[in-house]
């Protein structure tokens, strides 16, 4: 008798950040979803900083918060400080970061998961797919047992014949004290997959009682921290816990060089290529050679532990070359080692084999998200999966599938550029990859995206009804500056106080509050306006929406005007498998990269990289157009 008696609509392989929101995304919207992982003890497991969120990071992690996903609430919930970074620069530049309780995070990951209908967990190994002509049917372990499925998302992260790296020692492993995952690669390999390997590090965790604080600079959280979900189920926090700086020095630098012949970095064992905006601390001492210090941000792994992670110092040199130069940081005089820092070789699948949906175009019902893909961090694995649970629920329901674009999220950015341009290093978010990132901020996320994951069945309705509440309050606000006049007696003290130009006749308020320098701050000394925010029981989200509004409604509006003329092109279909060798008239280049990619609208064929403008203007006129 088996263990299993049903067929499951989804199987997600692998609980890390994709796996835990796929399989939460599945399973949410009515999808009987399996997840099975090689440890239950680890789901969610943060395998590197304790921290989600970042510069264009933070904007992922808020538009899965308002698609329905559970990443915002975890990051709300386990939260031990909060930062909005940029906060100097324009709105399209803040990106929310919280500071993670590493042990409550994974915790709270899975009571959500527990706690969420249609969902069974199961431990043990995948070493293969079940297929029937070109498509999935299920999942094998490495005990043998056949579980059947009609749709099955593989999230591997690095466990894909991981290999770990100490100095000259090496070793198979998915993480540390984990062992890799074996059969997958392979299989997919003969089924015609293209693989390849990648590389990513880790620094060493050490002890926090051994370290002299005195001896660095404090890193505390925001006066007024924020959060990171829409949904008032979580609270801003109200105590912080601080992360310190400190520095390397041109000594630190010496002893770590003394090791760089044990390095396999330098000497050949890693062929693989790392990610190049989070290299290795003997990468940067190489590759700037000129800096004689670098930044070490000493970050608490949560509330109650006393391990640290020592974010700045990822390496895989040898663990006595790390003490050593550790030793020579200021503060880390008297430094104990939890663990050394390490690297880890896993093999990934270039991502231009996938559709927009992160189906795989050789196999029907396989979808592919997070390292695997060829990407790096939680936030983007964590949208992959969220994306890719959502549309092998949405096949298995026979309803079309859902996909956004680069002027609706980062989500769509971030996919858009796996499958059209692929990559050959770890692939990180960054918002200057959004074309559209005055529209793509991380205040309007719901605006954005909850309408879209409410009509999927995915954000409930009391998200949908917060956020249409949330959008009137602060249109109606917008619409009081524009109607509200104001007078030069009762203005001009606020604008000579902040240096601006005084009025000379009464004028809109909106016309004010649109100046550079003039914030809700200034314009709330006007009694109108307090009054207004006390009447209407205003709060900051939508003040801060409101004003965002005001300040930057010209450019909102040109970059919605590009957006617009840009969908028309989207929305040119190319006919499926459309063979491109037919069009002589255009490049080489451009047939062979057309043929491989096989584009879905003219706008994606346009972005594929050695595909010109002239190639383009041939398949529009071969179109008709």
């Amino acid at each position: 008798m088996s263990l299993f008696r049903d067929t499951y609509d989804v199987i997600v392989v692998g609980a890390g950040h994709a796996g835990s929101e796929a399989a939460a995304a599945a399973a949410n919207m009515g999808s009987k979803t399996l997840l099975i992982t090689m440890n239950l003890q680890n789901i969610a497991q943060m395998s590197c900083n304790p921290a989600m969120g970042g510069i264009a990071k933070g904007q992922i992690v808020r538009e899965i918060d308002a698609l329905g996903g559970y990443s915002g609430i975890v990051s709300d919930t386990s939260a031990i400080q909060f930062k909005m970074l940029n906060k100097s620069k324009g709105p399209a530049m803040w990106s929310p970061r919280v500071q993670s309780d590493r042990m409550r995070f994974a915790e709270d990951w899975r009571m959500l998961l527990e706690q969420t209908p249609n969902l069974d967990f199961y431990q043990e190994m995948v070493s293969g797919i079940l297929l029937e002509g070109d498509g999935v049917v299920g999942v094998k372990t490495s005990l043998g047992i056949e579980i059947k499925s009609k749709t099955v998302v593989l999230t591997n992260g690095t466990f894909l014949n991981g290999l770990i790296h100490i100095g000259e020692k090496n070793f198979g492993g998915g993480r540390a004290g984990e062992n890799a995952a074996t059969g997958i690669t392979e299989q997919l390999v003969q089924l015609g997959f293209d693989s390849g390997r990648m590389k990513t590090g880790t620094p060493p965790r050490v002890d926090g009682r051994s370290l002299d604080y005195s001896k660095m600079i404090d890193q505390p959280g925001d006066d007024n921290p924020e959060k990171f979900s829409y949904l008032d189920i979580t609270k801003p926090l109200t105590h912080q816990r601080s992360c310190h700086m400190t520095y390397t020095s041109p000594e630190v630098h010496d002893l770590l060089r003394e090791g760089f012949d044990r390095s396999p970095m330098f000497n050949g064992r890693i062929k693989s290529l790392g990610p190049r905006y989070c290299p290795s601390i003997e990468d940067k001492i190489n590759r700037f050679a000129d800096k004689d210090r670098h930044q070490l941000f000493v970050e608490p792994e949560g509330w109650n532990t006393v391990e640290v992670y020592v974010n700045g110092f990822s390496t895989s040199l040898p663990e006595d070359v790390q003490f050593k130069a550790l030793s020579s940081v200021p503060g880390f005089e008297n430094v104990k080692f939890f663990r050394p820092g390490y690297a880890i070789e896993y093999d990934y699948f270039p991502p231009t084999q996938l559709q927009h949906t992160l189906e795989t175009k050789l196999v029907s019902g396989l979808y592919f998200a997070g390292q695997i893909n060829g990407t790096t961090g939680y936030e983007e694995a964590a949208s992959q999966g969220l994306m890719a649970g959502i549309n092998a629920s949405l096949k298995v329901q026979e309803k079309d599938p859902f996909m956004l674009s680069r002027s609706e999220a980062y989500i769509g950015v971030l996919i858009d550029d796996l499958i059209t341009k692929g990559t050959e290093e770890p692939y990180r978010m960054f918002t200057s990859r959004a074309e559209y990132r005055t529209l793509l901020r991380q205040d309007n996320a719901d605006f954005r995206l909850t309408p879209k994951g409410y009509e999927i069945g995915l954000a409930s309705e009391k998200r949908l009804r917060r956020m249409e509440e949330k959008k009137e309050m602060s249109s109606a606000f917008v619409q009081f500056f524009k109607d509200t006049s104001v007078k030069p007696e009762d203005i001009n003290p606020v604008l000579e106080a902040k240096d601006s130009a005084p009025m000379k006749q009464s004028d809109k308020m909106f016309k004010i509050f649109a100046r550079p320098n003039i914030t809700i701050d200034d314009m709330r000394r006007i009694s109108d306006v307090s009054e207004y925010i006390e009447e209407n029981n205003l709060d900051s989200e939508v003040i801060e929406q409101t004003e965002i509004q005001v300040k930057y409604s010209g450019y909102i509006e040109k970059e919605k005007n590009n957006a617009d003329k840009l969908t028309r092109l989207e929305n040119i279909k190319i006919p499926k498998n459309f063979d491109y060798s037919q069009l002589k008239s255009m490049s080489f280049e451009a047939r062979e990269k057309l043929n491989k990619i096989q584009p879905v609208t003219i706008s994606q064929a346009s972005r594929i990289s050695g595909v010109s403008p002239a190639d383009i203007s041939v398949l529009l006129v071969y179109m008709g157009r």
